[in-house]
């Protein structure tokens, strides 16, 4: 027997810890976390342990495959590679030849692994790259480039250091990333405190100092209330203030009329324990990070929410600072040179953007990167500004991700070609003209990725074992349509060659990383002070009031706006994440299928009796002419006007056995709700429908 363990990057959600893998006679057995990696300690989340199931999954896709029958009919022929690279290439190759380089689209589920293949989407000459993030945490990126210029990644949290953490719309212990629970964790033990906003008791509130149990999209509302007891007792840093904050005192203004007592009325949250949860922020500052949510699309004002929070941060002196939120390191900040990019390799496409992003009157504020998918959709139903007529759904699952599928696919009725470049299946999947299947991460080689931060590195995914299937990698999928569509540049065949290009110029060889599987680029964590040039705002300074956002048409300071409360009998449908599941692609893993096959439907104890429900017993859900059936919970500890689910259940593929018609997919009662969407951050307001609940 020969036993190798292997040092690589776990792939079961996008937080991409660094694992060990011990291999056992070329099978891979067992997985943790690397010891080496600062924060993992050698822990990892239940999905990443359970990695070894979705490799030796029978029921992922194992060859290429075209679709024979109607989209949707599950009718397929299994051909070769270089039949269905030829097929892809071929169409691809038509289609811009018929309505123009710009007429191919391409989302992904975003992350540090996409520069090869966006090359190929820049090489191809289309300009349209979108991610799934309208889905998840569009609202966070655009209202940190409101208030600050950069982007949500241009500061990180300093959880070990701190002393008040505030989690809203943020459910750290069962959305995990395991080197921020572990540093957060750490962090407790020293005496930080921590506090929760949310619609229901989530684990992390169990754990928590402070848990305000709030009215269902007042999130807003009530941060305003904080704002105003933090101005008004002045328990904000004035040097911070004086020196790097621009419009103060038309923040102070606007904020008077919103008192904890009118906050109370709204949110339901005391006046009293507003005004303690703010002295108690005043005390921890500047060591404080209220975190500006993950999943935020969920209401039409969470820009708003992520806004307000990025506000406070500053009026704390939290910016920049040691336990709060340090600015970003990338390699040039710790005088190290990034990786090459495969992007460099092409002019940027000279087409405007299908989904409008950066030009369009309305959506020139919104962050042009990924766009949004949404409204990329939009041009695909519309033929405007443009036909765009190829799509490839690169790891990316929106018939799930987004609401209501039937609407979705309506929108996409004018696709020629739908490519689904996928590890597992899915309802795009499934949906798709041709399906390339990726080897699972245990079974594959990337691109290395750089980690920015306190100490940023390098760090390099190797394959643990030989793929079990006809599968390949993502680098080899590209590169394979790159060579049928003339892009020399792109048409590599062996990794080695792909990581000698990117590691070009950086002083670190492949070798370096041998040992752990990660090169650090700094011997200790760097705090950069705040100096002319952090913000990269016009003024230089943190901006309350954003031109931008205001000549299109959005305040900058926004009048709440009180939610709309249930109709009689109905429920706002809300939905969130566990530890056990990673959205909707792991509901089928055998393991974590075991541990939970399906989901619960939470509801207050007091709805439930006036309905007549029993705690465990089945409930059916209904809207938008989907109903399905779901066990309740019931509990106190859900807001009354909501009830709750996990994201990602009632699957309905054949080739699904575990998962085929377990649970409720939360998804399919928004009716075409991925047409609401936030005018200011780019998020879908997803939880913004109301849907009834009765007795089975």
């Amino acid at each position: 027997m020969s036993k190798e363990y292997v040092n690589s990057i776990c792939g079961m959600c996008s937080v991409r810890c660094p694992i060990q893998v011990e291999v056992v006679d070329g099978k891979a057995e067992y997985i943790q976390g690397n010891p080496k990696a600062a924060g993992i300690m050698g822990s990892l989340c239940p999905r990443g342990a359970a990695g070894t199931a979705l490799t030796y999954d029978e029921e992922r896709p194992q060859h290429p495959m075209i679709r024979e029958g109607e989209r949707g009919e599950g009718k397929w022929k299994q051909v070769s590679w270089d039949e269905a690279l030829d097929h892809v290439a071929g169409k691809l190759t038509a289609i811009q030849a018929k309505y123009g380089k710009e007429s191919v689209l391409l989302s992904d589920r975003g992350g540090p692994f996409r520069d090869f293949y966006r090359a190929f989407l820049r090489g191809i000459g289309s300009p349209n790259y979108n991610n799934h993030d309208s889905a998840c945490a569009r609202n966070v990126q655009n209202s940190a480039l409101s208030v600050f210029g950069f982007g949500r990644k241009g500061v990180s949290y300093d959880f070990k250091n701190a002393k008040h953490v505030i989690m809203q719309q943020r459910n750290i212990f069962e959305a995990i990333n395991v080197a921020e629970v572990n540093n957060l964790l750490t962090g407790m033990d020293k005496g930080c405190k921590l506090s929760v906003i949310d619609i229901r008791a989530n684990v992390t509130a169990t754990k928590a100092d402070n848990f305000f149990l709030i009215r269902p999209g007042t999130d807003y509302g009530f941060n305003l209330a904080v704002i105003n007891v933090i101005i008004n007792e002045k328990l904000y840093d004035k040097q911070f203030v004086t020196d790097w904050m621009e419009d103060f005192d038309t923040l102070k203004d606007f904020v008077q009329q919103y008192t904890p007592e009118w906050a109370e009325k709204e949110t339901g949250v005391s006046a009293e324990s507003l005004r303690d949860f703010a002295r108690q922020l005043g005390e921890a500052a500047p060591s404080v990070i209220w975190h500006p949510g993950w999943m935020t699309a969920r209401y039409s004002d969470s820009f708003y929410m992520s806004r307000t929070i990025y506000i406070i941060n500053a009026l704390l002196g939290a910016i920049g600072a040691k336990g709060g939120l340090p600015f970003m390191n990338k390699p040039g900040d710790v005088g190290a040179n990034d990786l090459k990019s495969f992007m460099d390799l092409y002019p940027k496409p000279e087409a405007k953007r299908a989904d409008g992003i950066g030009w369009q009157e309305g959506r020139k504020h919104f962050d042009a990167g990924p766009g949004l998918v949404n409204l990329a959709y939009e041009a695909i139903e519309k033929g405007q500004p443009y036909p765009v007529k190829a799509y490839i759904a690169q790891r990316h699952d929106p018939l799930m991700a987004f609401p209501d599928s039937a609407d979705v696919k309506s929108m996409w009725d004018n696709i020629e070609l739908l490519v689904a470049v996928t590890f597992s299946w899915s309802d795009t999947a499934w949906f798709s003209d041709v399906v390339l299947p990726i080897s699972p991460y245990l079974e594959r080689d990337d691109t290395i990725m750089t980690k920015n931060g306190p100490k940023p590195s390098l760090l390099v995914r190797k394959r643990a074992m030989e793929p079990l299937y006809d599968t390949k990698a993502i680098w080899e999928i590209y590169a394979g349509l790159a060579k049928r569509m003339d892009l020399d540049e792109l048409n590599y065949t062996n990794i080695e060659d792909i990581w000698k290009f990117q590691l070009e110029g950086t002083g670190v060889s492949i070798e370096d990383f041998a040992e752990t599987g990660m090169v650090s680029l700094a011997s200790e964590p760097l705090y950069k002070p705040i100096k002319t040039g952090s913000f990269k705002t016009p003024s230089g300074k943190v901006q309350i009031l954003d031109a931008k956002l205001e000549e299109d048409g959005q305040p900058s300071l926004k009048p709440y706006v009180s939610p709309e409360r249930p109709p009689t009998g109905k429920f706002r449908i809300t939905f969130g994440r566990c530890a056990l599941h990673t959205q909707g692609h792991t509901v089928n893993n055998s393991l974590l299928h075991e541990r939970m096959g399906e989901n619960t439907l939470w509801i207050n104890t007091q709805c439930a009796k006036d309905i007549g429900i029993e705690n465990d017993e089945y409930v059916t859900v209904n809207n938008n002419g989907y109903s399905g059936k779901i066990r309740a919970f019931v509990t106190d500890f859900i807001h009354p006007e909501a009830v709750f689910m996990i994201h990602g259940f009632g699957h309905t593929l054949p080739c699904e056995s575990r998962a085929r018609n377990k649970g409720v997919a939360d998804n399919e009662l928004m009716p075409k709700g991925i047409r609401k969407y936030d005018k200011c951050g780019g998020g879908i307001a997803m939880q913004e429908h109301f849907i009834s609940v009765t007795k089975s």
